[in-house]
């Protein structure tokens, strides 16, 4: 991208939960690369929004590179792998809480 969309970039990918790695410029061109983490479940609609925000300017190419854990309790509807079980389960038509048995 050029130089000038650098700030909407990161813009972009801090709304989007990105996390940005690296960054340099291309040799004998006013252009940077821009490396950077993206949660999967956040990349849907995210190459639209990114050149949207950097006027058609900005070119993400998407490689899958690694699993990270979500923090929080899966049965916690307010942690953040509680909200993706919630939003999952809505997506396939399932009630909102599971019923999970006691283990004690």
């Amino acid at each position: 991208c050029p130089d000038s969309v650098i700030s909407s970039i990161y813009s972009v990918l801090n709304r989007w939960r990105g996390h940005i790695f690296e960054e340099f410029p291309l040799a004998g061109t006013s252009m940077f690369v821009v490396k950077a983490y993206l949660p999967v479940n956040e990349s849907f609609g995210f190459t639209g929004n990114l050149r949207g925000s950097a006027g058609g300017q900005a070119f993400p190419q998407c490689v899958f590179d690694h699993w990270q854990l979500l923090p929080g309790d899966p049965l916690d509807s307010k942690s953040m792998a509680g909200s993706v079980v919630v939003e999952t389960r809505k997506r396939k038509g399932l009630a909102e809480t599971a019923n999970v048995p006691s283990l004690g």
